[in-house]
């Protein structure tokens, strides 16, 4: 574990698989800890079809061979504190440019320039690691559309000296993880109650709320409106309940509060979701805000211009 300045160097890592996530992979490896891919091809195949990662799939293969996980609501000045003890941290970031996450690995910052580094994939050619830096401020912004999630994957006697702000909200993290596999997996009423359980440990995790949200707004139940407004409560910048809430209220045709959750969204992150364009383009459309609709619409093909529809839209464009 070496370590310069305010930065590790991770071990240069390209193997990936939807049950054992890059992040996982390169910080088992930190700590000198093959997991196995053969074990992780195995267990994808309960998930074929499915596209994102399994990340607490990563994190149990990473607890069986040997490390502890934690996974708590963290903040920018713990983050830094616990890459000065040596531990590279897993944190939660929008994905970019459709409106998942993805988890990835900070290797470091520096003060002076005010940056936040990130490990990439790709080595250069002397098979160096790389590293991404991030303006601190915009990175800050955007981990905090994810609540600041972070998740510490360590050696027990590492982790034991480890004192976290929020320890307290690792149970109710670990169901949010547990419950997102199960909801994968189509076992939605297991998944629903450990969510459930989640709010019941932790009754303020913008996390558990949120996935509560879109679990109740998949099943078309309005009850979905109180999660995600509670969500919005403890995080004013969770893109995604601005997001959920626009699209319940444009499926049960309230198009003036849904233009003002899209909206909402939008300030927080306009480059996040293409997707979102086109929702609010229609229901403006709808309310004849013909000019706001046709901005919309270009802002659609901005983000997304390989958008199967491309055809459609642009015909929509000069027809408005």
């Amino acid at each position: 574990m070496e370590q310069k300045g305010h930065e590790l160097l991770l071990p240069l890592v390209d193997e990936e698989n939807i049950c054992l996530p890059l992040p996982i992979n390169v910080v088992s490896k930190y700590w000198n800890i093959e997991l196995p891919m053969a074990e992780a091809i195995e267990t994808a195949k309960k998930y074929s079809g499915f596209n994102g990662s399994i990340l607490i799939e990563g994190i149990e293969s990473a607890e069986r061979h040997g490390l502890i996980c934690k996974m708590v609501h963290s903040s920018l000045s713990e983050l830094k504190k616990i890459i000065d003890l040596g531990i590279p941290p897993i944190i939660i970031l929008p994905g970019i440019p459709e409106i998942t996450q993805h988890a990835s690995v900070i290797t470091g910052y520096n003060d002076e320039e005010k940056t936040i580094l990130h490990y990439i994939q790709k080595g250069n050619q002397k098979g160096e690691q790389q590293e991404g830096a991030i303006p601190q401020n915009i990175f800050d912004k955007e981990w905090s559309e994810e609540g600041r999630l972070l998740i510490i994957l360590a050696p027990s006697e590492i982790l034991s000296s480890v004192k976290l702000e929020n320890d307290s909200s690792n149970k109710s993290n670990r169901l949010c993880f547990t419950s997102e596999r199960l909801n994968v997996l189509k076992n939605y009423s297991e998944s629903l109650d450990l969510l459930k359980q989640a709010i019941e440990l932790d009754s303020n995790n913008s996390t558990a709320l949120h996935l509560l949200g879109a679990m109740m707004n998949e099943q078309k139940s309005p009850e979905c409106v109180k999660f995600y407004e509670k969500c919005l409560e403890i995080n004013n910048r969770s893109y995604l309940a601005c997001n959920g809430l626009g699209n319940f209220y444009l499926k049960t045709n309230q198009f003036e509060k849904a233009e003002n959750y899209y909206t909402k969204a939008i300030e927080i992150n306009p480059k996040r979701s293409a997707k979102i364009y086109k929702n609010r383009a229609y229901l403006r459309e709808k309310q004849n805000k013909n000019s706001d609709a046709k901005n919309d619409l270009k802002s659609y093909l901005k983000y997304f211009p390989q958008a199967p529809d491309r055809g459609v839209i642009e015909q929509a464009i000069r027809e408005l």
